[in-house]
């Protein structure tokens, strides 16, 4: 959160475009280990078998501050000006910090009570790097950045789509976004309690149901009504996934936290690569509905990837959870 600070004060006091780059950089440098280690955090307060929905609660906050974070940055900075929405992300930050410092338990102290075995020497690189010896671990980070690229190589172009295609007007993006951000908070929180109960089930549906959402919206962007209704299904669907991918890789490695970062990692590389192929097919004259095409055409690599790492899970693989994997089959 220092960083977060740090970065985005330096975008509040910028004097031109480099020092602007420099702060977004900064603040993004967080991203990956708040994600990661947070997510272990949050499911290692409760019992083994509501991992995934403590996954969800901490990424709520995620999905709220695209509900209602991105309105009110954009509200503040058309009344004050753009440093404005700096300044107040700034402060914001500040009272994140000292409310985690308060309120969050010591990571030592919450592996402990968890899974005193891992504990000892959970810090130390080369054992957080043995855990990228399973395969489960690779093809689950693989699937998660194919999952994001697909969403997010359709929702990065999604303005245009809005005003280029269905007619809306540029004013009508804020709310629409706030219907996409309303599909992520259910589809986070309902994703999360149907991992629980049979976690690569709710990834193959989640999956192949985003799948379809992309086709059908590339098929129906023309209908304002239709792609309403797509763009809240393709936020439900794009999220529901997210909980139980982060349980995963962390159970098959071992619950070490680079994992836990890896996978926040593997779907900023899936949103960079999704947003760059999305971007090919607008430049290649294909339209504005062809990066709806293209993301589903990643989901389902991802959904294939996905379904290969399923079968190929160790029968028991819903108790994984309380032994990890890292590199080898699960014993016992």
């Amino acid at each position: 959160m220092a960083l977060f600070v740090a970065g985005n004060l330096l975008s509040a006091v910028a004097s031109g475009y480099p020092v602007m780059l420099l702060g977004r950089v900064v603040a993004a440098l967080c991203h990956g280990s708040f994600f990661g280690i947070g997510s272990l955090v949050a499911r290692r307060m409760v019992p083994a078998e509501r991992a995934s929905r403590a996954v969800a609660v901490m990424f709520a906050g995620l999905t709220l501050a695209n509900v209602l974070g991105v309105p009110f940055g954009a509200l503040v900075g058309e009344r004050w000006g753009w440093r404005a929405t700096f300044w107040a992300i700034t402060a914001i930050g500040v009272i994140a910090m000292i409310a985690i410092a308060a309120l969050v338990p010591g990571w030592a102290g919450a592996v402990d009570r968890a899974h005193p075995s891992t504990a000892s020497g959970l810090n130390g690189l080369r054992v957080q790097l043995r855990a990228f010896r399973s395969l489960q671990v690779w093809l689950t980070l693989a699937a998660t950045a194919l999952g994001y690229g697909g969403m997010f190589g359709a929702f990065s172009y999604i303005a245009y789509t809005f005003t280029r295609i269905t007619g809306f007007s540029s004013a009508d993006v804020a709310w629409l976004l706030v219907v996409y951000g309303s599909g992520l908070l259910i589809g986070n929180m309902a994703g999360g309690r149907a991992a629980d109960g049979n976690r690569d089930r709710t990834l193959i549906v989640s999956l192949a149901a985003l799948a379809v959402t992309l086709t059908a919206f590339g098929l129906l962007a023309s209908s304002p009504v239709a792609s309403v209704v797509l763009v809240f299904l393709l936020g439900l669907f794009g999220f529901a996934g997210v909980p139980g991918m982060i349980t995963r890789v962390t159970d098959y490695a071992n619950g070490v936290p680079l994992a836990a970062s890896a996978n926040v990692s593997a779907s900023n590389v899936g949103n960079a690569l999704g947003a760059w192929l999305g971007g090919l097919a607008i430049s290649a004259g294909l339209g504005y509905t062809a990066p709806l095409y293209v993301g589903a055409a990643i989901v389902l690599a991802g959904l294939a990837v996905m379904t290969i790492s399923a079968r190929r899970a160790p029968s028991r693989a819903s108790d994984i959870g309380d032994v990890g994997l890292s590199g080898r089959e699960r014993r016992g």
